[in-house]
């Protein structure tokens, strides 16, 4: 669905949305593709706001989230973005922490449309989404211990979608190592591999016919899926930010391993 065939296309500095009330989709774009669609804080102010809309908007019964461009769904974190943190392990400020559906109480379906790379933060989207659908340009890679960084919130949410070997090999091996769209598929964490550039095709159709059910139906259903494993999600997310306190370097550390980084990686 493009803007011109949706009804309000509606653009924020780092988002862009369109709603179909016809079909009932918004198809959501994370739109800094010059960035490889990293989020800063403005962005990740924005995506609470735009799932905190969709809460109240009765034309939206599933949304469709994408990244624009070929190159990256999303890379996480804009490493330009400033996030000052209290000086204590039992405090920390996490500016991805809501930028997810569920983190704002949204139960409608989300389906996500992956082209490209997907990494890092991008695993807080992907990881509160109902499912996944990816082009076979897809690759999906953890960097922060590479950069002397604890996945933790990223280990956590992928551990509801993969099993455990899988996501402790991405987590750990970091990036010398990418998962391919294929193998994605192969362990749950993707649904469905299309054809390059036809992902989001895929997902709209997917979300159009999710839209044509009963609403109350649907989202009693998404909200029964989740109940499932919510009270272990909940209790490792409770542990996440001590963690990364306490094992990440220091940022200007960081920044040295994210400059003296190898520019090679194997796909599997």
């Amino acid at each position: 669905m493009s803007a011109s065939e949706a009804h309000g296309p509606h653009r924020r500095s780092g988002l862009r949305t369109a709603v179909d009330k016809d079909t009932g989709v918004a198809v959501l774009t994370l739109d800094r593709p010059e960035r490889l669609n990293a989020i800063d804080l403005e962005m990740a102010g924005e995506l609470s706001a735009v799932w905190r809309e969709f809460r109240f908007d009765d034309t939206v019964r599933a949304v469709v989230l994408t990244g624009a461009g070929e190159r990256a769904f999303c890379t996480g974190l804009d490493r330009r973005a400033e996030v000052p943190q209290p000086g204590s392990p039992y405090m920390v400020d996490d500016p991805l922490i809501a930028i997810g559906p569920k983190a704002n109480d949204l139960w409608k379906p989300v389906v996500v449309a992956v082209g490209g790379m997907a990494c890092g933060g991008a695993f807080y989207l992907i990881g509160e989404a109902e499912f996944v659908v990816a082009d076979e340009t897809a690759t999906f890679f953890d960097p922060h211990t590479t950069y002397g960084m604890v996945s933790a919130f990223e280990s956590i949410y992928l551990a509801q979608r993969m099993p455990f070997g899988e996501v402790a090999r991405m987590a750990l091996m970091g990036t010398a190592e990418r998962v391919s769209a294929r193998r994605a598929y192969e362990v749950g964490l993707v649904s469905e591999v299309t054809a390059p550039g036809e992902a989001l095709a895929a997902a709209v159709r997917c979300a159009s016919v999710i839209a044509s059910y009963p609403a109350e139906a649907v989202q009693g259903t998404v909200r029964a899926c989740w109940a499932a494993q919510e009270a272990s999600r909940a209790q490792a997310l409770a542990h996440a930010g001590n963690l990364v306190a306490l094992g990440n370097l220091p940022p200007e550390r960081q920044a040295e391993l994210f400059t003296a980084r190898r520019p090679d990686f194997r796909t599997r």
